[in-house]
This record gives C-alpha cells, sequence and structure tokens, in this order.
C-alpha cells in the first residue's frame, strides 16, 4: 500500500514539473508571437511588407544599415527603414521592424500589432476612411516595367498597352488604373513585386504597373527589364502618387511624426533614395 502511495506521489509530481515547463514555454511562445508584450513606451514598432525595393526588402545581415526584422533571422532595409530610424530617434524610442503582408498592415495597425505603417503607402481616401496619415514623405509617378527587347519596350502612352496582359500589386491603387488602358488585358492582381517580377520574367504578364522608385529598383536589380515613363500617363489624384506614414485614428503620433518629417528636405529624400536603389539586393 505504501509503494502504491509512493508511486502515486511521483506521477503526480512529474506531471505538476511537466505542466509547468509547458505553461513557461506557452507564454514566451505567445511573446514572440504576438509582439505586443515587447512594445511599450520605449519602442516604435513598425509595420512593412519587407519586399518592396526600393522602399523596402528583407536582406540577411546589417548592411548598409539594415536592421533587425523582430523575430526573424533577416534584416530589413531602403528607403523605409532610413526613414523609420530617422522618425524613431526624434521620438527617442528603439525601432522595431514588424515584417507583415501587404493586406494585414492596417489590421496590424487598428490592433496596436504595430504603432506605424511605414512600408511605401499612399494616402488614398479609402485608406483615410480607417487610419490616418502623416505629410508626405515621397512622391512618385506610375511608370509600367516591362522586357527588355520585347513590344512594350519603346511604348510613350499607356495606351500603348492595349491588349497587353498587364497586372499591379493586390490593394493598391495601382491596380485600379489599368481599366484607363483601352482593350487591356487586366490580369488577376498579385500579392507582391517580386511575384509580379517572376511572372514577368516568364511571360505570364507583358507588364506590371509601378512606382518609379520601384521601376528603377527592378530594371537596375534585372537586365531583362524595362521601365516605361509615359508622355500621356495614367490620371491620378496628389494622394495617390505620394506616400505617407500610417497611424491609428486621432493618433498622438501624427503631429511628432510631422514634425521630424519636415525636417527631412526634399534633397535628402533623393538622397536616401538614390542610396537604398544602389544598395538593393541583387535578387529583389
Amino acid at each position: 500500500m505504501k509503494r502504491k502511495l509512493s508511486l502515486f506521489a511521483v506521477i503526480a509530481l512529474v506531471t505538476s514539473l511537466f505542466l509547468a515547463a509547458c505553461g513557461s514555454g506557452g507564454s514566451e511562445g505567445s511573446g514572440d508571437s504576438g509582439g505586443s508584450d515587447s512594445g511599450g513606451d520605449d519602442v516604435f514598432r513598425v509595420g512593412m511588407e519587407a519586399g518592396y525595393a526600393p522602399f523596402n526588402w528583407t536582406q540577411m545581415d546589417d548592411a548598409n544599415g539594415g536592421v533587425k526584422i523582430d523575430g526573424n533571422p533577416e534584416y530589413a532595409g531602403g528607403y523605409d527603414v532610413e526613414v523609420a530610424k530617422r522618425i524613431a530617434e526624434g521620438l527617442g524610442k528603439e525601432l522595431v521592424i514588424v515584417k507583415t503582408e501587404w493586406d494585414g498592415l492596417v489590421p496590424s495597425l487598428n490592433s496596436d500589432k504595430i504603432d506605424a505603417i511605414i512600408a511605401g503607402m499612399s494616402p488614398t481616401e479609402e485608406r483615410k476612411e480607417t487610419i490616418d496619415f502623416s505629410d508626405n514623405y515621397y512622391n512618385s509617378d506610375l511608370v509600367m516595367v516591362v522586357k527588355k527587347g520585347g513590344d512594350y519596350e519603346n511604348a510613350t502612352s499607356i495606351q500603348d498597352f492595349s491588349g497587353a496582359k498587364i497586372t499591379a500589386q493586390l490593394n493598391t491603387f495601382h491596380y485600379s488604373v489599368i481599366e484607363q488602358i483601352n482593350g487591356v488585358s487586366q490580369q488577376p492582381a498579385m500579392d507582391s513585386f517580386p511575384a509580379m517580377r517572376v511572372a514577368l520574367e516568364s511571360g505570364i504578364i507583358d507588364g506590371y504597373v509601378s512606382e518609379r522608385p520601384e521601376g528603377v529598383s527592378a530594371s537596375s536589380a534585372n537586365e531583362n527589364f524595362e521601365m516605361v515613363e509615359f508622355k500621356e500617363g495614367f490620371e491620378t489624384s496628389e494622394d495617390d502618387t505620394a506616400i505617407a506614414v500610417g497611424v491609428k485614428k486621432n493618433s498622438e503620433l501624427t503631429d511628432k511624426i510631422n514634425e521630424i518629417l519636415a525636417g527631412i528636405s526634399e534633397e535628402e529624400q533623393i538622397k536616401i533614395m538614390d542610396a537604398a536603389i544602389e544598395n538593393q539586393p541583387a535578387a529583389e
């Protein structure tokens, strides 16, 4: 009887230790995945795709000022990262980059997983319904990225793409302007710019709509690509071609971020962008 009781006691002790260990591991894991526990007043958590060179990309080390991605062995670099650094410094906070799919950026902001979106995002009227934006930190024009030596390399008007297979990134205004091309074969929107580059390389599409910095980036990274700039281009609004920081509605960060952005001159913006284009990974 005593042996049975002792055995039960040992089993109970082992079980309690096992459960305690599991509880400790589970708590640590949830902190890593949610990310909110590592935030706080001293941290500025910025969401971006890290896949939209030269605005933002993923790299394997901290070369050229790369910043470690939260919960990830990789680093983020690019124009957005450099702007995020300046904002974090101006706020007196530590910069934390949170790699987030494009469609997840606004939900992540509104659920407090990130403090701001710095991801080459345009302050469109539709987005302003759910989040606020800072002043612009870059302005650009729309271009088309095509195959060098192909039928559309020498296009000067968007109407030269009549009959062409054209796409753009999902849930961006880039995709909505494609319908301005008469007779275009509008293809399904794609999740990311790397995916569109692969589709263009393989001939699945004839071109994709982008902004000039990404077009320069694409043609610099791949000798088979050409960026087409238009004499007769897309009709867009000023907000469509601007880039701004996304923040929560009525955020106290807005005025502070605007004050910091005001200290970045247009000349410095160009310098930062030129460096980003030069430093982008070849894989991008």
